[in-house]
């Protein structure tokens, strides 16, 4: 899980930064992450009077006898330890220090001087603009492209990111991108940050497939067990990876700031990078589609928790309602068999008239699987 392998003082941060959103349940909080309501209000008094939550050192960053000599040095010092921030993340994560720091223009031109900056290949990209209104209305999720490690494997990191916030629910180092290792990790984010109101999610497996013939293939296991925690799951359109591009940008990110520069030894190595990285993507580094605020400063956890139990699905009184077998693809009805997704084996559906005569949609919960037409001889 990312945060395993994220430092007690990391994590620290992330808690309270959480906690001092306005109407954060801070108990609730608090037992999301394992910590007792006592030291979770020692923390935040620790923080609120601007104590260290960490090890770094607290000594004043400015004073009227530092030179330009020094912020030179500073603006270096940062792009050394963040090689692929720009003048403007590197000016706003100064400010924030307290750290007396000149125009991003003079930072840029600090940075050429000591042949510090890069040009990007192939110019700006082309991107599309939209946001959910609030944290945990949409989240998006995807594997970005495996990669090998230099013990001889592959690690498939899978990514999750709040939409509006573009907070960073999970990165983790996976060795597969099979159901039961996504299922597992989610389980885990919710236990913390709770439930999103939907999931955007490509075309691929284990989430659906769309483009795919039977229909069957478009319901995963994955999904139906969502389905049922009251997750919506929307597919991207096939062939527009652009409409994910929150997600994409931040695959950018972490490949120019945490994998091109760290060979990844193992999955373990993988873990403890990504932990660390994603630390600084929350916290510390500013994101210029938030005006140079930080992610964690525009997210706060679902009020809808993950449940103890997976929750039954419910019908209405006097619905038609059948059980899919567990070892058959179709239920019967009225003297007819009708073919549903493997992936709903042992679930429950309902039989629902249609606004056509003599039809009738097959639902599993509010989605329709398919239609039952008793005009058919």
């Amino acid at each position: 899980m990312p945060w395993r392998d994220v430092s007690k003082m990391d994590e620290r941060e992330e808690f309270v930064r959480l906690a001092s959103r306005e109407g954060a349940n801070r108990r609730e909080l608090c037992r999301r992450f394992g910590i007792h309501p006592d030291t979770g209000y020692k923390w935040l008094a620790r923080f609120a009077a601007g104590e260290t939550l960490s090890d770094r050192s607290r000594r004043p960053h400015t004073s009227p006898s530092h030179s330009g000599q020094d912020v030179e040095v500073r603006i270096a010092d940062v792009r050394a330890a963040h090689p692929a921030w720009g003048a403007r993340k590197i000016a706003r994560w100064l400010e924030e220090r307290g750290i007396e720091c000149p125009a991003p223009s003079t930072v840029h031109a600090i940075l050429r001087r000591r042949g510090l900056v890069i040009a990007p290949q192939g110019g700006e990209r082309a991107h599309l603009r939209f946001e959910a209104p609030a944290p945990n209305q949409l989240w998006q999720m995807d594997f970005k492209g495996h990669f090998a490690m230099t013990d001889g494997g592959r690690c498939h990191p899978l990514t999750i990111i709040d939409d509006h916030s573009r907070y960073n629910i999970c990165l983790a180092a996976c060795a597969d991108e099979r159901r039961l290792t996504v299922q597992g990790l989610l389980e885990k984010s919710f236990r913390r940050y709770g439930l999103p109101q939907a999931f955007f999610v490509d075309n691929g497996n284990p989430w659906g497939n769309l483009q795919g013939a039977p229909p069957d293939r478009s319901w995963t296991k994955l999904g139906v067990w969502l389905i049922r925690l009251g997750v919506d799951v929307i597919h991207s359109r096939p062939y527009h990876p652009q409409s994910r591009g929150k997600n994409e940008r931040f695959h950018r990110s972490l490949k120019a700031e945490a994998l091109a520069l760290n060979p990844i030894r193992d999955l373990r190595h993988a873990a403890r990078v990504f932990a660390r990285w994603r630390h600084v993507y929350n916290c510390e580094r500013p994101h210029e589609a938030l005006g140079m605020h930080v992610p964690a400063s525009r997210y706060s956890i679902s009020s809808r928790a993950m449940p103890a139990r997976l929750p039954v699905m419910q019908y209405d009184e006097g619905e038609i309602v059948r059980i899919v077998p567990t070892t058959k693809d179709y239920i019967r009805w009225r003297g007819r068999f009708c073919k549903v997704p493997q992936a709903l084996r042992g679930e429950t559906v309902a039989i629902r008239p249609l606004s056509t005569d003599g039809h009738y949609g097959v639902f599993f919960g509010a989605h329709q699987i398919t239609i039952i037409d008793l005009t058919e001889s």
